[in-house]
């Protein structure tokens, strides 16, 4: 129900990606009248692998995360968590309100053992044609060291399980990549990392999240927010300058039909609904966030992140590494 677009998007997803994916079932969650609306527009039904299961509130995009929490006991957000976290579904995927999306998750289904806080994590395309994954987009907007290291140790392990590489490379945003950079949380967070038992490389700086340098980049969520909007601008001025200088004069407009497949490979390469579903780590459990904007495209995408997830079991991987963990000293974490 939630998102810009609600059952309009969700829906028609749903069901072009139970046409994709025959070994998935769907649980859509919300007000049943709307979801069957939806889907009888589209002449379908219930059936076998696709049922409602109604959920009589919802919680709007700008609503406190609190007001959801205590008082939403019956939006579709907090059903379908419920589902996630008595067995009856595997993943929860959402595009509504984001801090409500985390706070009834962290709330629901607790963390795993180790973990003190849940972490946004995304996936960015990069020069080398493989995949940036950044933590945290916004979760958690004053971290500690041992946060950080937290991140990193998710990061990995979601990086190891969805893109089968067993000791993928961990960075540290940083302003600079020399050791003296950064504050005094950066600086203690460099040290656990080193001594994780991560493929810790060192500082990042904001370019190498596009480079490609590292698998993960570590940042706290204050960072990792502005980074990620910032990214979004630059990508949608690229796009919409292009638009404006292949379309300014007759001459222009030959040169675009001459440029079109160059032009629709650099669309599709960097067309971010590719990359639309964001993970909650951390969680007993698998939840994903989907932009608000999210047109079926990318809500699809977000919904096939999911099953990936699920398959690899990534919060049973966090949960093993976490064990693994060798206590810091007091002293390194304060």
């Amino acid at each position: 129900m939630g998102g810009d677009h609600g059952p309009h998007v969700t829906v028609p997803a749903a069901l072009e990606f139970l046409a994709r994916m025959g070994d998935v079932d769907v649980v859509l969650v919300g007000r049943r009248e709307a979801i069957e609306a939806e889907l009888a527009a589209r002449g379908k039904a219930v059936a076998k692998r696709l049922r409602v299961h109604h959920a009589a509130e919802l919680v709007a995009m700008d609503e406190p995360p609190a007001q959801a929490l205590r008082y939403k006991k019956d939006s579709s957000m907090r059903v379908a968590v419920n589902l996630v976290k008595s067995g009856e579904a595997h993943a929860c995927v959402s595009a509504g309100n984001t801090g409500a999306l985390m706070a009834i998750s962290r709330f629901v289904l607790k963390t795993l053992d180790g973990i003190d806080r849940p972490a946004i994590a995304t996936v960015l395309p990069n020069m080398k044609r493989t995949n940036t994954y950044v933590l945290d987009l916004g979760a958690n907007v004053d971290c500690t060291a041992e946060h950080l290291l937290q991140f990193g140790i998710m990061g990995a392990m979601l990086v190891a399980a969805v893109e089968h590489k067993e000791r993928p490379t961990v960075g540290l945003l940083n302003i600079g990549t020399e050791d003296i950079k950064g504050n005094e949380a950066v600086k203690l967070a460099a040290g656990l990392l080193r001594g994780s038992g991560l493929n810790f490389i060192g500082n990042v700086e904001g370019n190498d999240i596009y480079k490609g340098t590292v698998d993960v980049v570590v940042c706290d969520g204050f960072v990792g927010n502005v980074a990620l909007k910032a990214s979004e601008g630059v990508a949608a001025m690229l796009t919409t300058t292009m638009r404006e200088e292949f379309s300014r004069n007759p001459l222009t407009k030959m040169a675009a039909l001459i440029a079109m497949p160059v032009l629709r490979a650099f669309r599709d390469r960097l067309d971010h609904r590719r990359y639309n579903g964001a993970s909650l780590l951390g969680l007993r459990g698998i939840v994903i966030k989907s932009h608000g904007s999210a047109d079926a495209f990318a809500f699809s995408h977000a919904l096939a992140r999911a099953v990936e997830e699920v398959r690899n079991s990534v919060p049973q991987r966090i949960a093993e590494r976490m064990g693994q963990l060798q206590p810091q000293p007091q002293s390194q974490v304060q």
